[in-house]
């Protein structure tokens, strides 16, 4: 088994992006949902209200976050911390009066006008801290802001069975970022990746956090924003969770016991 794609996703919410490699910190990997966009009550904002996010570009240089939009022109702001900016208090699900850098007026007012809704964007800085709340967390595992966990992994052979399935019911078959994965494997065999207990893949050694449960992001076209109703009509038949039937799953969220070191794509995956 190897890994056959590693993907980014610099602001939460987000377009991501495809990359050969990258380095791995203690929240996950270098560059992945170090920005979030709230509302004015600090409130995380996703794709599953506002599917527009899903037109943004984001992309890193070393210096920057560059947000582009359809028509809408581009925005830039420092990826570094500044000590001077203010603190924004948000919230990600449970985690709650978390802080963050406020990136400023303009990307606020660039945000606002695409999203259609009062809106900043807040930067992860020294002043921020998120343990994992899951059972699966031990002490010293933190995320970004990410849902709930650092790292998502889905098998190739995963999205094989589901799209073989999707063309038996007529429906067009659906690219990997629906799912809006970290790492994909290749080389097993499908829903493999929901058995694992840990794996190694190149130096960086993880832990099942367990199952993800699928949103209404999945039905969500990343290119056009345009929303049906698969795959979760599909996926709904064959791999509601065992325990809580309202959850649909669809790939598996990952802890990585190694917080630093560097992910390829081809890199080895073991499984132990």
């Amino acid at each position: 088994m190897h890994v056959a794609g590693l993907f980014i996703y610099p602001v939460k919410s987000l377009r991501g992006i495809a990359v050969d490699s990258a380095e791995v910190d203690a929240l996950g990997l270098v560059g992945d949902r170090r920005f979030l966009v709230v509302n004015e009550q600090g409130q995380f904002l996703t794709q599953r209200t506002l599917p527009r996010m899903a037109l943004i570009e984001a992309a890193l240089t070393d210096r920057d976050l560059i947000l582009r939009a359809p028509h809408g022109g581009s925005c830039a702001v420092p990826r570094a911390s500044d000590p001077a900016a203010a603190l924004l208090t948000v919230n990600v699900w449970k985690s709650t009066g978390l802080l963050a850098e406020d990136c400023g007026v303009e990307v606020a007012v660039w945000l606002s006008e695409f999203l259609r809704t009062p809106c900043r964007l807040g930067r992860i800085g020294p002043a921020y801290a998120r343990p994992v709340l899951k059972q699966t967390g031990r002490p010293g595992d933190v995320v970004s802001f990410a849902d709930a966990y650092p790292f998502m992994a889905i098998s190739e052979a995963s999205l094989t069975d589901l799209n073989d399935r999707l063309a038996a019911r007529g429906e067009e078959a659906l690219p990997m970022n629906r799912f809006r994965p970290n790492i994909v494997i290749a080389g097993c065999e499908p829903f493999a990746e929901d058995t694992w207990p840990r794996l190694r893949i190149g130096e960086i050694t993880f832990r099942a956090g367990g199952p993800c449960a699928r949103c209404i992001v999945t039905t969500t076209d990343q290119l056009t924003a345009e929303r049906g109703k698969e795959p979760l009509r599909t996926l709904a038949t064959y791999r509601r969770d065992a325990e809580d039937p309202t959850d649909v799953n669809f790939g598996q969220n990952l802890i990585h016991e190694t917080k630093a070191g560097v992910l390829r794509i081809a890199d080895l995956v073991t499984v132990s």
